[in-house]
């Protein structure tokens, strides 16, 4: 009797933490940690940095890109290739991610940075500054999330061949929507996309991951058998997308530490309306999911696409138009700061409300 109750307690543990373990479960304070690690490697030793930066590309810094195959090959590696069609015949989640993303998204973004930056916080930043913020917020706004959004559907359970084709969908149609929309949003004709990032970002975070995975998923059950695969192999991946979660953050501010060490204040500003914003969207996207009868499997990392931003095109594309010191910048650089804290917030309450949806899979 009392093994049983032993047991009923430890499946109600596994489903109030949504089946996480220890390391995962305790993910914030490691984010926080990483951060703070990061911010103090750019501070006070600069070297490191300098080096990581002679690594780079199109504006893609190779290393980062690297710790984001180690996030996110694990997921590529489950997926059933065979079944992404039947994914793709389930028309639903693809269709609410499209709207979110492209028809809502952009347009709630340029409304949060214009009520606070230009409104509510006028008398902390000047007009010209708060142009700039705003700027910044419509370059996060454009572009949904293509690399992060693996790891927060690996997280909350997601569908792992639905989430490769939301986010190859969404990334066809940043390739052809991200210039005019942000021409039209910013108010310029001069704007200049480098497309040599969005299309190198394609390949390294998508689509190397995805062969890596394919030809490996191959080779080890053609030779191992599908028992040896998922239950030696894939259990030894567990911890890999939390590790270079946690490197990616130590690189990424490191490269930030100055920057945010020498703008206290404003980070704050634009980090508000930032975290309203990403909270709305994922509320428009959780609610329609659970409006159209969504799986969670399916719901969670579809509201997880428009929530997040593709920050490594943002901050890329802030840089080259308006410069490394100017306010568009920094205002990507928060959206990296902000996106990881909030994320797995709205990570905690996609798996806290996993009983509100279908069970899936």
């Amino acid at each position: 009797m009392s093994q049983q109750i032993q047991n009923e307690e430890q499946v109600k543990e596994e489903v109030v933490d949504g089946g996480l373990g220890f390391f995962e479960r305790y993910l914030t304070i490691w984010v926080a940690v990483c951060i703070v690690l990061g911010i103090g490697v750019g501070r006070f030793l600069p070297i490191i940095p300098e080096i990581l930066s002679q690594f780079e590309y199109a504006q893609v810094n190779i290393p980062v890109a690297v710790l984001i195959w180690f996030m996110i090959y694990p997921m590529m590696v489950e997926i059933d290739f065979s079944s992404i069609i039947g994914a793709g015949k389930k028309p639903k989640g693809l269709g609410l991610t499209l709207v979110v993303n492209w028809l809502i998204k952009p347009f709630t973004m340029v409304f949060f940075g214009w009520l606070f930056l230009e409104n509510i916080f006028r008398v902390f930043i000047s007009p010209e500054l708060a142009n700039q913020y705003v700027a910044g917020m419509i370059l996060l706004g454009a572009a949904p999330c293509t690399a992060m959004v693996f790891v927060w559907s690996y997280l909350t359970d997601g569908d792992a061949n639905y989430t490769l084709v939301q986010v190859a969908v969404n990334d066809l149609v940043l390739v052809f929507a991200y210039a005019p929309l942000v021409m039209f949003l910013l108010g310029v004709t001069n704007f200049s996309v480098p497309y040599d990032t969005v299309l190198l970002s394609v390949v390294l975070y998508i689509v190397v991951p995805l062969v890596a995975g394919y030809l490996s998923r191959k080779y080890l059950i053609k030779n191992k058998g599908l028992e040896w695969f998922e239950n030696v192999y894939l259990k030894s991946l567990d911890n890999f997308t939390i590790i270079g979660l946690l490197l990616t953050l130590i690189i990424l501010f490191a490269f930030q530490g100055d920057i945010i060490l020498n703008n206290p204040l404003d980070i704050l500003l634009i980090a508000i309306p930032l975290t309203i914003q990403t909270f709305f969207i994922f509320i428009l996207g959780y609610g329609g999911s659970k409006l159209l009868n969504l799986d969670h499997s399916v719901a969670a990392p579809a509201s997880m696409i428009g929530a997040s931003n593709f920050f490594e095109l943002a901050v890329a594309t802030a840089i080259s138009i308006f410069g490394l010191t100017s306010g568009a910048a920094l205002a990507t650089v928060v959206g990296v700061l902000v996106e990881v804290p909030v994320m797995l917030t709205l990570v905690a309450i996609a798996n806290r409300t996993r009983n509100w949806f279908n069970k899936g899979h």
